[in-house]
């Protein structure tokens, strides 16, 4: 089993950046696609953006050109760059293999304010 942590959300103005963390507790991010998904109060948890087993990287159309996601193998962390900042990108931030399969962490609040 594979635990998940989250970090680096915080309150930002819009505009404003902030890089998110994800370390899992064992390698598995390189033989895996791994996605940064959101969830929104009273909204459903969506991908933000996701790398493939290939490396390849792929963004939700609300986040194309503002946020970046990249990962470090040695490490098993993966990371989100978000830049240029909107208020509704407020929710919580969570990462998981894509599909999700491994239990979810506790996520990472990021907040923007207008």
């Amino acid at each position: 089993q594979v635990q998940l942590v989250e970090s680096g959300g915080g309150l930002v103005q819009a505009g404003g950046s902030l890089r998110l963390s994800c370390a899992a507790s064992r390698s598995t991010f390189s033989n895996n696609a791994i996605g940064w998904y959101r969830q929104a109060p009273g909204k459903q948890r969506e991908v933000v953006a996701y790398i493939s087993s290939g490396g390849s990287l792929h963004y939700a159309d609300s986040v194309k050109g503002r946020f970046t996601i990249s990962r470090d193998n040695a490490k098993n962390t993966v990371y989100l760059q978000m830049n240029s900042l909107k208020p509704e990108d407020t929710a919580v931030y969570y990462c998981n293999q894509l599909p999700a399969y491994w239990p979810w962490g506790q996520g990472t609040q990021v907040t923007v304010s207008s």
